[in-house]
């Protein structure tokens, strides 16, 4: 079952901007942030990996991540967003290196000693989550600027000003990427859904 926040709804309009409970950078402060941003995160990460599993994990070593490196986060308009969509995408990158490498050892084990798991069929007969990982599939394959652009852009629902903002760029080069980014996925999957904000 996909994960409920209690912290989803709208925040009040005297509630403390991101910028001032990081500057707090206490338990309490951060909780709320966690409270603010865990479900955009998790449909982010979910985004990226099509598992819903995952993205509960991604979404956890996110704030995990968020919470240990407090000192190097870099706000965008006074959002923690932004850096933490970036920090999920460079976990599941490595999510998906990980699961790559362990597949490719598990064909090289003799299929009659290997069991497949049922679970994994329910999940690989899903329309949707199969063409998913091939959209993903195919922007893992992008190269490392335009991946981060399509990541933050057209997967994490970022304005392309954000994404500049985010990864330190002018917003037309960001723009750049995501039109070459494109060009390179329509040969290889139906890409044409995805709007740029």
């Amino acid at each position: 079952m996909r994960p409920i926040w209690e912290g989803a709804a709208a925040m009040p309009d005297d509630a403390p901007s991101d910028a001032e409970l990081w500057a707090r950078g206490d338990e309490r402060a951060f909780g709320l942030l966690y409270d603010r941003h865990a479900e955009a995160v998790w449909n982010h990460a979910y985004r990226l990996t099509a598992s819903w599993s995952t993205a509960e994990d991604l979404t956890s070593a996110t704030f995990m991540t968020a919470w240990r490196r407090r000192a190097e986060m870099k706000l965008v308009h006074d959002s923690a967003l932004p850096w933490l969509y970036t920090v999920a995408g460079f976990l599941a990158r490595s999510e998906f290196r990980r699961k790559a490498r362990f597949t490719r050892l598990l064909h090289r084990v003799p299929r009659n000693d290997v069991q497949r798991d049922h679970a994994d069929d329910v999940v690989a007969s899903l329309d949707h989550e199969a063409r998913l990982r091939e959209v993903l599939e195919a922007v893992e394959r992008l190269p490392r600027a335009e991946r981060e652009a399509v990541e933050l852009v057209l997967l994490g629902e970022l304005s392309t000003a954000q994404a500049a903002e985010a990864l330190g760029v002018a917003e037309v080069s960001i723009r750049s990427r995501i039109s070459r980014a494109r060009t390179r996925l329509r040969k290889q999957v139906s890409f044409d859904t995805l709007e740029v904000r």
